[in-house]
């Protein structure tokens, strides 16, 4: 056995996982920073495909 083990029983509070904050419900579901979201990671894949291109 290992040197650190945790004994989790099902169905207590410690199992399940932190539900998430109003706040990251919203960025979650919220258009507009999703958009923003989208923009920048296409910008770091296109930046990324240019270095690869030379």
């Amino acid at each position: 056995m290992s040197g650190k083990e945790t004994n989790r029983e099902p169905y207590q509070q410690a199992y399940y996982p932190p539900a998430p904050t109003g706040f990251t419900r919203y960025m979650r579901t919220s258009l507009p920073w999703q958009l923003i979201r989208f923009i920048v990671i296409n910008v770091k894949i296109l930046k990324l495909m240019a270095k690869s291109h030379h």
